[in-house]
């Protein structure tokens, strides 16, 4: 059976999403915006209004407001955003089980078995258009093509609320002549490698030997050698399947720098606690810890360490996390924070325990953590605070409704492709 794959993407989602809901925005430049005073104020989305006055997403508000003038900015509401999410998903899901979404605003979609009661693959993509346009007051752009890379470019042709096909016979006149930057996953310092030997569009880079691209890039040059010859064979997950979940992470911009180790032990504890918390919910335990760390100077890096004994309670992630702070001091205080657990597994599949003294007071920190956990999950995350973070509760945060979870998705699909390649 033919392979018929769609990627749609909604358009501008944050700030359609309020355009929507007041109807008082609609026609007007609008950026959806974190927080400025939690030091969190950049461009999250914006309208296309706000995109024609140079408005970008990931510019701070003050930014923004120099390019736009009359730029109406309004805080997420991330809440919201799911409920539609959702709401477009049912849509999807109404033509085919096979459904993988990629962020909260785009999917792709396998129709190849629809046919017989939909149509053709760009029917699908504009009814599925038409309803979301007309049920959520919402626009998509959707792209059409035989496997994934080429459908997920498809969406991002043409914009708003359009649909792009792109087919064996037309690939090569549509999709080579774009910049190379386009492709999924080339990012920017991908670009600048691929630049300095004449790289700068698909076709160049389809065109490239293979055994260059492995040498500038390893296996990843490989995997996008192969999306720009549109050998890109992944398939789409059924929409119900539960991915394996690979890592489990969380991250904070502090309210203000942190320039003592007090500051960023409380920070720490905060992000250890809602990791430990979600790894105990995925009945899950990690062999290893992970941190970034930014700085005031804007310097990013990340370590990591591997645990004696694979743990799921907080102090276990937090030791861990503190020493390799310890020995990672940035040069400058910090701004920013992340922790990861990695290296997971199921609780019941742990190694062996040990019968050493720590390893008992391990189990007895991991029991009273998931009494704890009962006690947030009924009367709330403030019934039960570590005294360090009463020395300052402004750098306390419930973060355990925000944690990231990694599952092996579609780039770990095509790396694993390429390795055998």
């Amino acid at each position: 059976m033919e392979r018929v794959i769609l990627h749609s993407d909604l358009n501008n989602f944050y700030a359609s999403a309020e355009c929507r809901d007041n109807p008082e925005l609609r026609g007007r430049p609008v950026a959806v915006c974190g927080d400025p005073a939690a030091r969190h104020g950049i461009v999250l989305a914006k309208s296309q209004e706000a995109k024609r006055c140079g408005v970008k997403t990931g510019q701070a508000v003050w930014q923004a407001r120099e390019r736009c003038r009359d730029l109406v900015v309004v805080p997420p509401r991330y809440d919201r955003y799911l409920e539609l999410s959702a709401a477009v998903r049912d849509i999807y899901i109404s033509y085919t089980d096979r459904v993988e979404p990629f962020g909260l605003d785009e999917c792709w979609l396998d129709v190849g078995g629809s046919a017989g009661l939909f149509g053709p693959g760009k029917a699908i993509a504009d009814d599925i258009r038409a309803r979301i346009r007309r049920e959520l007051g919402l626009t998509a752009s959707v792209g059409v093509s035989f496997n994934k890379v080429f459908a997920k470019l498809g969406s991002d042709y043409r914009k708003p609320d359009a649909t792009t096909l792109i087919t064996q016979e037309n690939y090569r006149s549509v999709v080579w002549a774009l910049p190379v930057s386009d492709l999924l996953y080339v990012g920017p310092a991908t670009t600048r490698k691929l630049s300095r030997y004449g790289v700068y569009t698909i076709g160049q880079l389809a065109q490239s030997s293979l055994e260059f691209l492995h040498t500038l890039l390893g296996k990843v040059g490989v995997m996008l050698w192969q999306f720009a010859n549109g050998q890109d064979g992944a398939g789409v997950a059924p929409y119900y399947a539960v991915p394996p979940v690979k890592t489990i992470g969380n991250s904070t911009t502090a309210p203000r720098d942190l320039e003592s180790d007090d500051d960023v032990k409380i920070t720490l504890y905060a992000l250890c606690d809602s990791v430990a918390a979600r790894l105990r919910e995925q009945r899950s335990m990690c062999s290893a810890v992970q941190i970034g760390i930014r700085d005031t100077g804007l310097l990013w890096y990340e370590r990591q360490a591997q645990l004696l004994r694979p743990a799921c309670d907080s102090t276990s992630l937090f030791q861990a996390a503190f020493a390799l702070f310890a020995g990672n001091r940035p040069r400058y205080a910090v701004r920013s924070l992340s922790v990861r657990a990695l290296g997971l597994s199921l609780a019941d599949e742990a190694p062996q325990l040990s019968f050493l003294p720590e390893e008992a007071r391990r189990l007895r920190r991991t029991d009273l953590e998931e009494a704890v956990d009962r006690i947030r999950g009924k009367y709330g995350y403030g019934s039960l605070r570590r005294c360090i973070m009463l020395t300052d509760p402004a750098l306390d945060l419930d973060a355990k409704g925000t944690n990231i979870v990694h599952p092996i998705g579609f780039l770990g699909t095509m790396a694993e492709s390429a390795r055998s390649h």
